[in-house]
């Protein structure tokens, strides 16, 4: 009894601390989208110099663990940044915040993972599709904007979803430089209480709901995207 009593009385400040992971999960997944579609473009571009680097970007990071990415995004600009003209500029009181870093780090990681599946997508689309287009005079441009990436989208939908409530989750590791998101605030709230398990179970019971919020919210968009399927089965 006493367990679950310390469980609740933890819960409104990890719920406080919410809207910083929301916020972390936003933005990253936000960027992550656009410089994930731009990475999937150019993997499947017939120019080198666009493929190749994209290429080493998605290898890059999605072979690599995000942590080690966080840490190589936080300490390394963290000591590359203050010895430039950055130091003395307006962007300074934002670039020493850990947050801009953590986002940063998010960001990229989850755009390599982006890519791959955004590429596929598009590969999927059947070519006679593209022909018809061209046939009837839509230009390259024309054909990606109305045909080729709506279509991608909704086919790679699912899975994004399933990117995005990773990327919730995954948010927990900005806590490693500073940043009292829920999972920093839970342990605060271990060295604070001495409690170790009590604010861990608080803060798997918030991820659990806005997982499970975000969840149907993504149905919902999802149901909406692909109503087309339905109504020709």
């Amino acid at each position: 009894m006493e367990t679950i009593t310390n469980v609740i009385s933890f819960l409104p400040a990890l719920i406080k601390a919410t809207p910083l992971t929301l916020l972390l999960t936003a933005t990253a997944g936000i960027f992550g989208l656009i410089i994930g579609t731009l990475a999937a473009l150019a993997r499947l571009s017939k120019y080198r110099l666009l493929a190749w680097p994209a290429f080493a970007f998605t290898f890059a990071f999605r072979g690599t663990p995000l942590l080690v990415q966080i840490y190589l995004v936080y300490y390394g600009l963290g000591q590359i940044l203050p010895g430039t003209w950055v130091r003395h500029s307006f962007l300074w009181p934002y670039l020493r915040d850990g947050l801009w870093y953590a986002i940063a780090a998010l960001s990229l990681n989850q755009a390599s993972y982006n890519a791959e599946v955004i590429r596929g997508a598009i590969q999927a689309i059947p070519r006679g599709q593209i022909e018809a287009a061209l046939s009837i005079g839509m230009t390259r441009w024309t054909i990606l904007r109305r045909v080729t990436l709506p279509q991608a989208f909704r086919h790679c939908l699912p899975v994004l979803t399933s990117d995005l409530i990773i990327l919730l989750k995954t948010t927990s590791l900005a806590s490693t430089i500073t940043i009292l998101e829920v999972m920093g605030t839970a342990r605060m709230l271990q060295r604070q209480s001495l409690l170790i398990f009590e604010p861990l179970i608080a803060a798997g019971i918030i991820y659990f709901a806005v997982v499970f919020i975000l969840t149907r919210i993504m149905n919902v968009v999802e149901f909406r995207m692909t109503r087309y399927r339905a109504v020709r089965a």
